[in-house]
């Protein structure tokens, strides 16, 4: 991992507490009063699915309020697919994902035909650094939906992890050419590019990547990186402090002073939280 991937933080997860701790509480889950005649000992209804409503605020928790969200989801019907994709992201999102492949699979045995299932089973293996696994859901999800660009974004990044180079390379382009203007996928192949050495290419793509709408504090920390790997270090710093706090920027000034020193101008390590993650 490169010093300025070094932002990501893991939370862990020490327990799945009830969706009522978080303020979710389902409609139908409140007892109704015993409509007359009614018999003391009925029993009361049966908890509820969240509906839409419900399921659309809860992407305003932080993870570990989603996981306990979206677990109760899975609970109670083991077969919604939005419920297991939901789940899968949020323990993902937690640090956990040996957990969010594991949720993934059961997905895929559910839904094997499901791209969004695909597509999560993959981000899961990709965060886990098992690129090798994820190659067959990535694969999976292209051919059943050939233009959508997240099948290739993941292939790519899925292929860097097993060290097929060449497969990496036509998967990204592939992403190119199916998203042009987003500023992940330039991103991805950017840092691709300067792995190996490119960085005039890999330049030229970034800084495009960052004038892209929608483009994130992702685009502008890989500049930086390539920029300070190239010993320009004005220009990294201006860009860093647009988005990371003083003293990660001292760290991480201190990481490309480092590597300028010795000469390296690629080969920037990567891991997940690098790239987008194509949601």
């Amino acid at each position: 991992m490169s010093a300025l991937a070094a932002t990501a933080l893991a939370l862990s997860l020490t327990s799945v507490v009830p969706a009522q701790a978080f303020g979710f509480k389902a409609k139908a889950e409140t007892p109704a009063a015993p409509e007359a005649g009614a018999s003391a000992t009925s029993q009361p209804p049966k908890p509820q699915k969240a509906n839409a409503e419900e399921r659309a605020l809860s992407a305003r928790l932080d993870p570990l309020a989603q996981a306990a969200f979206w677990a109760r989801e899975v609970n109670l019907d083991a077969t919604d697919l939005e419920a297991g994709i939901g789940l899968s992201r949020a323990l993902r999102n937690m640090g956990k994902p040996d957990d969010a492949a594991a949720a993934a699979e059961r997905l895929a045995v559910l839904a094997p035909d499901n791209v969004e299932v695909m597509l999560e089973l993959a981000r899961a293996h990709l965060a886990r650094g098992q690129g090798f696994y994820a190659v067959e859901p990535g694969r999976k999800a292209q051919s059943l939906a050939p233009g959508d660009w997240r099948a290739p974004f993941l292939l790519a990044m899925a292929y860097e992890q097993a060290e097929r180079d060449a497969e990496a390379l036509a998967a990204h382009r592939r992403a190119v050419q199916l998203a042009p203007d987003n500023a992940s996928v330039l991103s991805n192949l950017a840092m691709f590019q300067a792995a190996r050495g490119q960085t005039a290419e890999a330049e030229a793509l970034l800084r495009h990547a960052a004038t892209l709408p929608g483009a994130t504090a992702v685009a502008r920390q890989n500049l930086a990186l390539i920029l300070g790997l190239q010993g320009r270090l004005a220009e990294a710093e201006a860009l860093a402090r647009q988005d990371l706090p003083p003293q990660l920027v001292a760290n991480n000034l201190a990481y490309l002073r480092a590597a300028a020193a010795a000469g390296s101008t690629g080969g920037a390590g990567r891991s997940w939280n690098s790239v987008g993650s194509a949601q």
